[in-house]
């Protein structure tokens, strides 16, 4: 990823829904003016959700997801529309894509109902225009016209309302939630410790997501950013004239970092500031505390947002688990999943226990914890767990008034 590409995580995601040949992947390219898609003639050209990062004004830096055919056959046509349906749960919007020469179908009926029930933005786009006589073309608008009254008549081919169409997305924007990673908690001219180990499971030649958004917002808030490694951490506290305003840490340095910071001086984690983010560290720090009941044998979910090369000292396969049966002297079964796969059905474990989430958007992650929730299973996060094993819980919140209260 370059450094001057906007995260995925942060871009608006707009899903393309619809039946095979309805002019899904056409529709993309044309709002962008780009072939970003592969168009054919032929059903089933898309076979899995693709992604296409791209800049669309007014809007801005956006993620169209491309899905595959909501009336595709047989047992693999039902497992890629399974997949079409899983992108609705990180969507900020949609648009549902209707051949006007075939018309409305069932298929598109019960999404464009699901849509209106989650309350999701969207459009209804009744594509191929080109292809209609005017009497024709307002039968379609009328059929179109019964389910919304958010529905454009459009031609790929010729461009006919696709500029419309684009106006019309972008009233559509979500209205922005205010998160916070660190601008609530800075001053100017505040300086914060980063500390970013840098091991065998870091990448080469830069800095993972989380490391990178902490630093640019604390430069964004004319703070004074310091970032070392945990083996110079001490001579880096001492160097300072003054007390740094926060340390924040790899949640996986906890116990070194811990005894190094002085209890003066406010600590936390990138994993915690993420979640806090994402708004899933409240429900973390309240399921936290499963981990004393945990008993040999109970299943225990490890889910990760991202997919990466799992090195030898992986933290989710590898260290979380170690540490884990440290803590409760017991031998649960871990069970995990990474990138795009969350499990619907939770029921059959004791814990969750997640990643930060820089790699997913809002949307994703309200679902995972809205999942988790309504299967009452509690679900926590990778800095929380680990602060609670190592006993430092409530000194790596105490930095976040809002959390910190939970554990009055």
């Amino acid at each position: 990823m370059s450094m001057n590409t906007t995260p995925a995580a942060e871009r608006i995601h707009i899903g393309i829904f619809g039946r095979r040949n309805a002019g899904k992947s056409s529709l993309i390219n044309a709002i962008t003016s780009q072939s970003l898609a592969i168009v054919s003639e032929q059903k089933g050209t898309t076979t899995d959700p693709v992604y296409k990062a791209m800049e669309l004004l007014p809007l801005g830096p956006v993620m169209f997801i491309d899905t595959p055919g909501l009336d595709d056959e047989g047992e693999l046509g039902a497992q890629r529309v399974e997949k079409a349906y899983q992108v609705l749960h990180k969507c900020d919007m949609a648009l549902l894509v209707v051949d006007a020469t075939v018309g409305i179908s069932e298929e598109d009926k019960r999404l464009w109902a699901l849509l209106e029930a989650q309350k999701r933005p969207a459009v209804l786009v009744l594509n191929k225009a080109d292809k209609l006589g005017e009497m024709q073309q307002a039968l379609a608008a009328v059929d179109a016209l019964k389910l919304t009254k958010h529905c454009f008549l459009v031609s790929t081919q010729t461009k006919r309302n696709i500029n419309e169409l684009k106006e019309a997305i972008a009233a559509l924007r979500p209205k922005e939630q205010e998160r916070h990673l660190l601008d609530d908690l800075l001053k100017p001219c505040d300086t914060v410790i980063l500390v970013t180990p840098i091991d065998s499971a870091a990448p080469k030649g830069r800095l993972i997501l989380p490391q990178q958004q902490v630093l640019r917002n604390v430069l964004d808030n004319k703070g004074i950013g310091v970032v070392v490694q945990e083996s110079e951490l001490a001579m880096a506290l001492a160097k300072l004239a003054f007390p740094p305003r926060l340390v924040v840490t790899d949640s996986q340095a906890f116990a070194k970092v811990s005894q190094i910071v002085p209890p003066t001086i406010p600590l936390t984690s990138f994993s915690i500031l993420m979640a806090r983010y994402k708004g899933s560290l409240e429900n973390a720090v309240k399921a936290v505390r499963t981990l004393d009941s945990i008993k040999d044998g109970d299943k225990l979910l490890i889910s990760e947002g991202c997919t990466h090369h799992r090195q030898c000292q992986d933290i989710g396969t590898v260290k979380l688990p170690g540490w884990v049966r440290k803590y409760t002297q017991a031998e649960p079964e871990f069970c995990f999943t990474s990138g795009t796969e969350f499990p619907e059905a939770l029921s059959e474990y004791k814990l969750i226990i997640h990643c930060g989430a820089c790699m997913l958007n809002e949307k994703e992650m309200a679902y995972r914890n809205k999942t988790a929730l309504e299967q009452n299973v509690p679900m926590t996060n990778y800095g929380i767990a680990i602060a609670y094993m190592n006993g430092i819980l409530r000194r790596t919140v105490e930095p976040l008034p809002e959390i910190a209260k939970l554990l009055e």
